[in-house]
């Protein structure tokens, strides 16, 4: 029939290895949470929770010979991870997709990506506030020996620093990079800066403070400044994943459009408390503005 509006579904199926990808690359390129927590893939069947064994330490002892050992208790507690659904959905019309100049099925993924990764991400910056250990009340400034500070705590439990990270809002970022370069400044006299000031001058990336690395997220709520980082160990934080990401089209004909529905099944948790120390400040930015 002349005039007919073709159905673009099959069309859409074929592409959606694309879409998918798509996605997939800007999820993994938007989101600093994921690599830096303990993760969890979950297999089909195993139901909507997972509990992560937690053992207690036990202490050896030295031995005189013949004598015989003693018993001792080996207790385990857990964490127990909690699966749910978190979607995004967006019409992609025929229009668009016959019109544009640009490649609208990769846009789209994209787009669905960051959506996705973004949620995953908050999700596991909201569990900073659950930690019991604390630095600042969110009215001040955020200092080098904060950071020190919070690394201290993590070394005194014995846990190494190769899995520890820092992670702020970019205000409280801020603050802390201008601290270190005025720091490193009056500790070096004479105008000379030391690496860790020329490296926040250079290029703005502090990279690594007291041993670990400093990640920067607009993630972070921040409410008029005030903002929640942490500095944790990897066994903080547990990310149990079900199914990374899944896109399903559906045709909307009387729209002549269709509906591109994307999701992923994961669930976050605190698993060791004492293995993160939350950072509460407020940003000088917000103040001066």
């Amino acid at each position: 029939m002349a005039g007919e509006i073709v159905s673009t579904t099959t069309t859409l199926n074929d592409l959606l290895p694309s879409i998918v990808a798509e996605a997939m690359f800007a999820a993994q390129e938007q989101s600093i949470m994921r690599g830096l927590v303990r993760n969890y893939d979950l297999p089909y069947g195993s139901g909507t929770t997972i509990t992560v064994p937690k053992y207690n330490a036990v202490a050896a002892a030295g031995l005189t010979e013949a004598d015989d050992l003693s018993g001792t208790a080996v207790s385990t507690d857990g964490a127990t991870l909690t699966v749910g659904e978190v979607g995004v959905m967006t019409n992609v019309s025929d229009l668009s997709v016959r019109t544009s100049p640009n490649n609208v099925i990769a846009d789209v993924g994209q787009v669905l990506g960051n959506a996705i990764a973004k949620k995953m991400d908050q999700d596991l910056i909201a569990l900073f506030d659950g930690f019991s250990v604390a630095l600042g009340d969110g009215t001040t400034t955020i200092t080098v020996a904060n950071i020190f500070n919070a690394v201290t705590k993590l070394k005194a439990l014995g846990l190494g620093l190769d899995r520890v990270a820092c992670v702020l809002h970019p205000n409280i970022a801020y603050d802390l990079m201008a601290g270190a370069t005025n720091t490193t400044l009056a500790a070096f006299g004479g105008g000379a800066y030391g690496e860790i000031g020329n490296t926040a001058m250079r290029s703005g990336y502090l990279g690594q403070l007291a041993g670990i690395p400093i990640y920067e997220s607009a993630n972070i709520t921040d409410t008029t400044g005030d903002s929640i980082g942490a500095v944790f160990h990897r066994d903080a934080l547990g990310l149990a994943v079900l199914d990374e990401f899944n896109i399903e089209p559906q045709r909307d004909a009387s729209a002549r459009a269709t509906e591109l529905v994307a999701t992923a099944r994961y669930g976050v948790g605190e698993l060791n408390d004492t293995y993160g120390v939350e950072l509460n400040f407020d940003s000088t930015l917000l103040d001066a503005a």
